[in-house]
This record gives structure tokens, C-alpha cells and sequence, in this order.
């Protein structure tokens, strides 16, 4: 029979593969789209673009701060089972190992025959992480996490206190999105961070409570306590705020609209989030060979992911269609030849070591 703990790590390891087709989604929409934030763009030649970019707003509202969410759940029992050295220098491994193969080696592949300079002035210039921001981001909330439990954090076995409450809910949202304001002022909606590659560092108070939040989850058994109409909720007042609160924010400017768009994203997030949690608790919380694959390799496709991309879009730029349609044969390709490559990487000598 299943316990509590396998269902619950289930679960959310299933999260992960969803959350890792989104990222690659997310990145084929931005090829399409009206958003050129990608190694290879084909800019929308018709209205279905709006629909990516569509897509690629609400995707942005809340996969990556689940991401972090779901990484900061990891955490903890990481941290128990290897000890505060031990836990720090893995981080470093599986995270930094990662890292310094995509900017030093695979990073100058995405734009190869581009740069229109010579290639050791473009390969300084172009310093940047890409989407690997994210383990750039998760390192340095791994190491403030270590140092934490060194300064006498919460330790191992904390009792678990059950659903986190309505109240409770609403006030960090409410938190979220006033931080998120606040943040906004100094560091508007645009703002990208050269050479850190930061392409969102707007959203870096969501992704900051996030983490804490999947850290405090995991200590007092929230993914497994929240109760079924939850997450039934979670999906409604996510629908609602959006109906509610995009309108306004598309009619106004200045620091009401920054305001509106900081309430709806924290709303939304948190809705999405809760929603999510309880279907893949309760419809989700198995692994057949086939999810163990999914799961296994999840983390090697958000490394290798945009190799993919861009050799499938550069293969079928010859194609005349619709954004929309391009979108999905790119994905449709893309999704499974990115989990074999993946399997392929990481059947080489070592390489699971690190992913």
C-alpha cells in the first residue's frame, strides 16, 4: 500500500514533467508570437499570434513561481537526509554542473552563424544564461536556504499543522501582490538583467514566496491536507479574478495598471497552484514505467530543451502557415524529441550524476 509521503512525492514529481512541457510550450509560443525573447523567432504574420501571446501572459502569471514552488518542496528533505555540507555541495553539482556546460558550450550552438562579429567577441558579448536563469536563481535560494538551517532554522520533524487556512491563504496573496507592487517601482514590468541573463526579474518576489512557500509546505503536510474543494476553488477564483481584473488593467497606466496586473498575477498564481496541487493529488499521484521516464528525464529537458527548438524551428522555417499552426507542429515534434535526447544525455558516462 501507498503511504501518505510516496503519494504526496508522486505527485508533485508529476508536477514537474507538466511544468517542464510548459517551459518548452511557452518557448515555441514565444517563437511564434509577437514576444521575440527567443533564440530563433519567425514574428506572427497574422492574428492567431495574439493567441500565443495570450499564452505566453497567462503561462508567465504562475508556471515559473510554481517551479520555484515545487523546488523549494525538494528542499527540506534533501537537506535532512545529506546534512548542511553535504546538501550544499549536490546543489552546487546538479545545479551549477548544468549551468556551466549550457553557457560555455551549449549556448553558442543556439545562435551559431548569427552574430555577425567575430566569434570570440560574440561569444563575450552574448554572455547569458538563457533559460537556465532559473538554476542560476535556484542556487542562491538553495544556498540562503543552508544558511538558514545552519543558523538554527527549522529542523527536521517539525509537526505538521494540516491545510493551511482561508485566512492564511488570502493574506499572502494579498502580501504577494503588494511586495510584487512595491518591487515594480525600482524594477518595472521589461526589465531584463544583462549578463545574469534575468529575463522576468519583476516576478522575483513571487518566485522568492514561492519557494519559502513549497519549503513550509513540505514541513507541515499542505499538499496532502488541502481538501478537495480547494482546489475546485483555486480554479474558479483564478477564472474570476482574470474576468474581474485584466480589463481594467488593459484600460488604465501608470501605477494603477502596475497595481491591477500585480493583484491579478498573485490571485491567478495562487489559484492555478492550489488548483494543480489537489487534481495531481487525487487524479495524479501514480508513476507507471511511463511517468518514471517522464519524471526521470524531466529536469535534462529543461536543460537541453532549446537545442530542440531551435533545430525544429530552423528545420521547417520553409513552412507557410498560420502562427497557431506552427506552434503546435513544432510542439508536437519538439515534446518527444526533447525527452529523448534527454534519455540520451543522460545515458552517457556520469551524466546522471548531474541531471
Amino acid at each position: 500500500m501507498k503511504t501518505e509521503t510516496g503519494t504526496r512525492l508522486l505527485a508533485v514529481d508529476n508536477l514537474r514533467v507538466l511544468l517542464t512541457a510548459l517551459v518548452v510550450a511557452h518557448h515555441v509560443a514565444v517563437t511564434y508570437g509577437n514576444i521575440p525573447l527567443w533564440y530563433y523567432t519567425e514574428p506572427a504574420a497574422d492574428p492567431s499570434g495574439t493567441a500565443l501571446d495570450i499564452l505566453v501572459v497567462f503561462n508567465q502569471a504562475f508556471f515559473m513561481g510554481f517551479f520555484f514552488l515545487v523546488s523549494g518542496f525538494f528542499t527540506p528533505g534533501s537537506h535532512d537526509r545529506k546534512g548542511g555540507r553535504a546538501f550544499v555541495r549536490d546543489r552546487l553539482v546538479r545545479l551549477g554542473v548544468p549551468l556551466l556546460v549550457f553557457l560555455l558550450l551549449l549556448r553558442p550552438l543556439l545562435t551559431i552563424g548569427e552574430h555577425g562579429m567575430p566569434f570570440w567577441k560574440w561569444y563575450i558579448v552574448s554572455w547569458d544564461p538563457g533559460p537556465m536563469w532559473f538554476v542560476e536563481v535556484l542556487i542562491v535560494f538553495a544556498l540562503l536556504y543552508a544558511w538558514w538551517r545552519r543558523a538554527g532554522g527549522q529542523r527536521a520533524g517539525a509537526e505538521r499543522g494540516g491545510a493551511p487556512s482561508l485566512k492564511g491563504v488570502v493574506l499572502f496573496t494579498l502580501g504577494l501582490a503588494a511586495a510584487t507592487l512595491l518591487w515594480r517601482i525600482p524594477v518595472p514590468q521589461g526589465t531584463y538583467v544583462p549578463v545574469l541573463g534575468l529575463p522576468t526579474p519583476y516576478f522575483l518576489p513571487q518566485y522568492a514566496a514561492m519557494f519559502a512557500a513549497g519549503v513550509v509546505a513540505f514541513r507541515r503536510g499542505w499538499f496532502e491536507a488541502l481538501p478537495g474543494r480547494a482546489g475546485r476553488a483555486g480554479f474558479v477564483v483564478a477564472g474570476v479574478a482574470t474576468v474581474v481584473l485584466l480589463p481594467p488593467a488593459a484600460l488604465t497606466t501608470g501605477l494603477v495598471a502596475v497595481a491591477i496586473n500585480a493583484l491579478w498575477e498573485s490571485v491567478f498564481a495562487v489559484g492555478m497552484i492550489v488548483g494543480l496541487v489537489v487534481l495531481f493529488r487525487e487524479r495524479f499521484a501514480e508513476q507507471g514505467p511511463r511517468g518514471r521516464f517522464l519524471a526521470g528525464n524531466a529536469y535534462a529537458v529543461y536543460v537541453i530543451h532549446p537545442l530542440v527548438l531551435v533545430a525544429v524551428a530552423w528545420a521547417v522555417r520553409g513552412l507557410h502557415a498560420a502562427a497557431v499552426v506552427k506552434f503546435a507542429l513544432v510542439l508536437a515534434v519538439s515534446l518527444p524529441l526533447c525527452w529523448g535526447l534527454a534519455y540520451a544525455v543522460r545515458s552517457l558516462p556520469g551524466a546522471r550524476r548531474v541531471l
